[in-house]
This record gives structure tokens, C-alpha cells and sequence, in this order.
């Protein structure tokens, strides 16, 4: 069965459709059933349903009576039908996988390839009021201390980084003012395992280097920096 990680074109854009976040409420059942042909077997049954079956897994899904995939809970079928079927990486190579994420306040961009032409997954912060509120105590942030109000931006990041190889964050500003530096507080107290697989941050001026741009400096770290964890 085909990997999402090899996804290119239609395929990808319906994927990270599928996994934006907020939820999409523009997605067509026409292109979720054309991605999961691509990574499973389809299968029509005699009662009108679809039988996806992926590496062992199984999805019914029962016939739609609207165009889009208008309710949250059938994306949310799908969606975990994807990351629940996703075949395991093989250990040999997982490790020289790049990743590259680019992170400020207002969206996390997360490209599973440093390749030219590599698209990204896009998440944002389900409402404005759920950014991340930096404390004032710049003491606090240093010891990894956090508000205790659970945060809607981070945790679906760390999600998709869950099954990444090597990772490099590009962000903008320094201390309480980059999303990346309170990113990796949070992870190494939170996901220590993804936390793990940093190999460098680096301040950028994303807002003035082009998608290429960004992602041709970070294939120049991959082949020249030393890979350290942070």
C-alpha cells in the first residue's frame, strides 16, 4: 500500500485537507475517495457502502447524501483511518528523513521533504484567542512553565511531527516573541520524543524569502551543519 509520505499533486492537497486544522469544510467526497484509492483497496458493496481496506486496516464508509464531506465526524473517520493504517517507517531510513517547520503566531507550515517543489501541511490556531498567550515572566518560559489552559496550536504541530525523521524550525523573532522558541519549550515538556529529532532552529526572515527560498536553505543545513539535537 502507498505511504502518505509519498503523496505529490491532488493527493497531498486532499491529505492536508483532511488534516487542517481548524477542519476544512470545503473538502469533496469525490477527492477523498480518489486519495484512498491511491493508498488502500476500494471495494463498492451490495448495500451502496465503500470498503477501504489499508494494511490490515478496514473503513466502511456509508453513502453521502451531500457533494462535500460536510460533517466533522466522517473527516475525523477518515482521518484516523489514514494515521492508524500508515505503515511503519523502516528504521533504517527514518532517521534520514528531512523535515522542515516553519512556525510563527499565525500558522505552522510542515514539509515532509526539503526537495524543490515540496508542498506543505498548513495548521493554524483554531481561534485567535487560542494562540499561544506567552507569560510575562520570561524566568517562567526559561523553565519550561507554561499557562495551564491547554493549547490548540501546538498539539496538532506536534502530531503530524510525530512520525518525522530529522527536523529543522525556521522562525522569526527571539525569547517571548518566537512562536518557534515557546514551540520547542513546549515540546521537550510535552513530546520529549519529537523534541528528540530537532536538528537545529534558525531565525529567518520568512516573510521576505520565497517558499524555495526557505526550503533551499534548509537542504544547505541538512548538507552542512553538524546534527546535533537541540
Amino acid at each position: 500500500m502507498n505511504s502518505t509520505a509519498k503523496l505529490t499533486g491532488s493527493h497531498l492537497r486532499t491529505y492536508n485537507t483532511i488534516f487542517q486544522h481548524p477542519v476544512s469544510h470545503n473538502l469533496g467526497w469525490q477527492e477523498v475517495h480518489a486519495l484512498l484509492r491511491h493508498v488502500g483497496q476500494v471495494e463498492g458493496e451490495p448495500n451502496g457502502n465503500l470498503k477501504v481496506t489499508r494494511n490490515g486496516h478496514v473503513l466502511i464508509l456509508h453513502p453521502s447524501r451531500t457533494k462535500d464531506v460536510s460533517e466533522t465526524d466522517e473527516l475525523m473517520v477518515v482521518r484516523h483511518f489514514l494515521e492508524q493504517s500508515e505503515p511503519a517507517p523502516a528504521r533504517s531510513n527514518e532517521a534520514e528523513v528531512h523535515w522542515l517547520l516553519v512556525i510563527d503566531h499565525r500558522e505552522a507550515r510542515i514539509y515532509r521533504s526539503v526537495a524543490p517543489g515540496a508542498l506543505a501541511q498548513v495548521i493554524r490556531p483554531h481561534l485567535p484567542e487560542d494562540f499561544f498567550r506567552h507569560t510575562p515572566n520570561s524566568k517562567e518560559i526559561s523553565r519550561g512553565k507554561e499557562k495551564p489552559d491547554p493549547n490548540s496550536f501546538f498539539e496538532p504541530v506536534a502530531g503530524v511531527l510525530n512520525g518525522a525523521g530529522k527536523i529543522l524550525i525556521f522562525g522569526s523573532g527571539t525569547g517571548t516573541s518566537s512562536e518557534m522558541d515557546q514551540f520547542v519549550v513546549w515540546l521537550k515538556q510535552h513530546r520529549p520524543e519529537v523534541a528528540k529529532r530537532i536538528v537545529g532552529t534558525e531565525v529567518v526572515d520568512e516573510h521576505h524569502l520565497t517558499e524555495a527560498e526557505l526550503l533551499a536553505k534548509a537542504r544547505e543545513f541538512y548538507a552542512t551543519a553538524p546534527m546535533r539535537p537541540v
